[in-house]
């Protein structure tokens, strides 16, 4: 376990390299020329900035390659379907996020680890290699799970004149910075369709309430004070938890 957490740190960090060179590659394109002057001090200061700035967005960064969103938007669909304020808590629900998320992205994990960041470590192969090969199998992650309307909109966002436009088979092409905020959108729509199908049993029930109350004549009582322990016995009698998190997790593949 905690060989896992070291990997799991590092290909962090990976992540974040592979995000400097892909803005010094951007910054590179736009301005080519000298901004910056040749001192060596300033050099180390903007890039000991930049660094620091990236860092403290990492995190956020991690999880916008992973299927962290999916995971965390199906679960607060599901809080809110059952009509629990704040039980589970916040910090359960991402924890459990977080773990489901380390499990499912292992193979790619590993992948970056062995190919990219081992090398680069023991110095067998340049830093911009080691981006290359630390962004492949995200890259194909990433491809596997995005739709090619979300990919192709932001495709055409980001086109230009001068930029032609990726041809069948050239998927691997795809720059960073267009499939990123493609799979992102892309999560958020398969984690609402998740949350209907959660919230559509919860429905059912809070209207068999309600019809039962009114027909009773019981107008004084609000329904959710007779559906929520029955949600609750519902979801615990059909094993729940078990269900959701394998069907999550099985979504991904």
């Amino acid at each position: 376990m905690n060989s896992f957490k070291i990997r799991f740190v590092m290909v962090s960090a990976a992540i974040v390299l592979m995000l400097l060179c892909m803005a010094g590659a951007a910054l590179a394109q736009q301005a080519p020329g000298n901004l910056l002057s040749n001192s060596p001090v300033t050099g180390r200061a903007i890039e000991l900035a930049s660094v620091m700035t990236i860092l403290s967005l990492a995190p956020g960064l991690v999880v916008m390659m992973t299927s962290f969103t999916r995971f965390v938007i199906a679960f607060s669909f599901l809080r809110s379907s059952i009509g629990l304020q704040s039980t589970p808590a916040n910090l359960v629900l991402i924890s459990l996020s977080m773990f489901m998320t380390l499990y499912v992205m292992a193979p790619t994990f590993d992948q970056a680890w062995g190919m990219g960041i081992r090398p680069l470590m023991t110095a067998q192969i340049s830093d911009m290699e080691a981006y290359s090969k630390i962004s492949a199998p995200f890259r194909s992650f990433m491809l596997k799970q995005v739709r090619p309307k979300d990919l192709q909109l932001f495709e055409d966002l980001s086109r230009t004149d001068a930029t032609p436009a990726a041809q069948p088979g050239e998927e691997e092409q795809v720059d960073m910075r267009t499939l990123v905020p493609a799979f992102m959108i892309s999560e958020l729509r398969r984690g609402f369709e998740i949350g209907f199908l959660i919230a559509l049993p919860f429905l059912v029930i809070d209207m068999i309430v309600a019809t039962v109350t009114m027909s009773m004549g019981m107008m004084m009582l609000p329904p959710s004070v007779i559906s929520l322990p029955i949600k609750v016995l519902f979801f615990v009698l059909v094993d729940g938890w078990n269900i959701l998190v394998g069907s999550l997790v099985r979504s991904v593949y």
